[in-house]
This record gives structure tokens, C-alpha cells and sequence, in this order.
């Protein structure tokens, strides 16, 4: 692994959790999805910074996180998430998740529920088995698990996986960031993370949520379409549901001033609610 950026800061947790820290304000957390890392939340964190603190993670076993021995039960990235509003002394924040960071933060809030200020919930799903179709299941299985196991590389898995996620018209600027983040992939963490998203499910909890829910979907995701974004909504009392035009699965690179205009716009309108960072 290249050297960490000036800006990475770790949490002394087993294992050892790194996030990349800007700005003073009030706390935003962003956690990345299950091919990616903090470095895609840069986008957001330079809009927000001005006005808030931005935390963007790397999970346990990504980015400049370190690997961890046995296996993985989901829950076990919501209890890290605890760690590190710990480390940084957050009694709440506002916490954002793109796909599997979303579903991280479902599990999350109903164990922690008075720490959370406001959720950003980003084309995702709320359960493998009862949100996505059988086809869909199998192609998510089919596109990243099964080639690893028969030896491919994360190289030459790259391109059938980024043509799979993003939209039809996304920017060379956008693919090249998707393929970083596969490129710096953990095989064995990757693996182990699959195995345990298939069987998580929080669609049950879904109508105990009682904070501000931000629902925002890419129009051409093919993986979580607007569709379950909808679902969600009508689950989530008070939910709002923003489709970004344009974008598929990974909205948030594919479409960043769309995306940083409904999250800011959001977040504004709570700001007050989560604690502040000032160091």
C-alpha cells in the first residue's frame, strides 16, 4: 500500500480505522460502498468544509484501514462506527452512506439511534434478500465474488463491474475514480464483505427511523434503481427522495454538483442537530 495522504488519521481500534478529516462545524460522516473507500467522498468533503466537519472513513479492511483477522458479521461495521465517533468525542452526527456505507448506517441507527442527527441514504438497498430480485442477486454475485474466486484480478474484473454500476453517459473523470477504487481492493476483505451483505436485512426497522432521511438515487442505476429509493421513501416517514439525473449506481462521482447541491441543501436545513468539531 502507497503511503497514507497528509490528511488520513487513524483510530487506534483492532483493527486500526483510517479517515480523512476537513473542515470545523458541524460532524458529517461518510461511509463509502463495498468497492470503495474515502477518497470517494473528496467531492463532497471540499463542498462541505467551509461549513462542516467532514469524517469519511476507510472500513475495516480498505483503503488505509487495517486487515482484520477471522471472519466478518455485518455488524461489526456499526459497532466501528461507534468506535470512531468515540475516538473523536461526537455525541451525534450527521452520517451519510452510499450503498453498502448506507446499509451500514440502517444497522447502525436502530442500535444507536440517539446518535444519529441525519441520514443521507444513497442508492442502496435495505435488503439483499427481500429488496433486489433474484437476478439481480445472482448478477451481484456473478460480477464480483465468483471471478475472484476463480482467480481473476481486481484488473481485470474492473471493467464489466464499472460498465455494470455507472450510467450511460458517465465521464472518463468518473470512471477512472470507480477503477482506482477496485484497483486498491483487498481480496480477502472483499470476499469476506460480500458474504456478509447478502444476508443483511433492515426493511423491518426501516418505519422506526425518526430522524431526517435524505433518499438520493442515481436515474440510470441498475443495481438500486429509484424504484427501491421509492420504497424507502414510503417506509420513512417524512423521507425525501432525490433522483440525480444522469447517474447510475455511484451518483456521488458520477454527478458530484448534482449530488453536492441536494446534500447541502439538506444538510443546511439540519446543521444544528449534530455536535461540532472545532479541532
Amino acid at each position: 500500500m502507497t503511503a497514507a495522504p497528509a490528511d488520513v488519521r487513524y483510530v487506534n481500534t483492532v483493527p486500526r480505522l483510517a479517515y480523512r478529516r476537513h473542515g470545523h462545524g458541524p460532524a458529517v460522516i461518510f461511509l463509502h460502498g463495498i468497492g470503495g473507500n474515502s477518497g470517494n467522498w473528496l467531492g463532497q468533503s471540499r463542498a462541505l468544509r467551509d461549513r462542516f466537519a467532514t469524517i469519511a472513513w476507510d472500513a475495516r479492511g480498505y483503503g488505509y484501514s487495517d486487515d482484520y483477522q477471522g471472519g466478518l458479521a455485518f455488524e461489526m461495521f456499526a459497532d466501528d462506527l461507534a468506535r470512531l465517533m468515540d475516538a473523536l468525542a461526537l455525541e451525534r452526527a450527521h452520517l451519510v452512506g452510499l450503498s453498502m456505507g448506507a446499509r451500514i448506517l440502517l444497522d447502525f441507527q436502530p442500535r444507536h439511534p440517539s446518535r444519529v442527527a441525519t441520514l443521507t441514504l444513497c442508492d442502496c438497498h435495505f435488503g439483499f434478500e427481500t429488496a433486489l430480485t433474484p437476478e439481480k442477486r445472482a448478477e451481484f454475485i456473478r460480477l464480483r465474488q465468483q471471478p475472484l474466486l476463480d482467480g481473476k484480478s481486481f484488473a481485470e474484473l474492473a471493467p464489466e463491474l464499472i460498465d455494470s454500476l455507472v450510467g450511460p453517459n458517465c465521464s472518463r473523470q468518473a470512471r477512472d475514480a470507480l477503477r482506482d477504487s477496485i484497483l486498491a481492493l483487498r481480496v480477502d476483505s472483499y470476499l469476506k464483505t460480500i458474504a456478509a451483505s447478502v444476508g443483511f436485512d433492515r426493511g423491518d426497522d426501516l418505519s422506526g427511523i425518526d430522524v431526517p432521511v435524505q433518499l438520493i438515487f442515481g436515474e440510470h442505476d441498475r443495481l438500486t434503481p429509484p424504484s427501491i429509493g421509492e420504497q424507502m421513501r414510503d417506509r420513512i416517514a417524512g423521507a425525501q427522495l432525490h433522483v440525480i439525473a444522469d447517474a447510475g449506481h455511484l451518483s456521488n462521482l458520477e454527478q458530484p454538483q448534482s449530488f453536492n447541491a441536494v446534500l447541502t441543501a439538506f444538510l443546511d436545513t439540519h446543521a444544528d442537530r449534530a455536535s461540532r468539531l472545532t479541532e
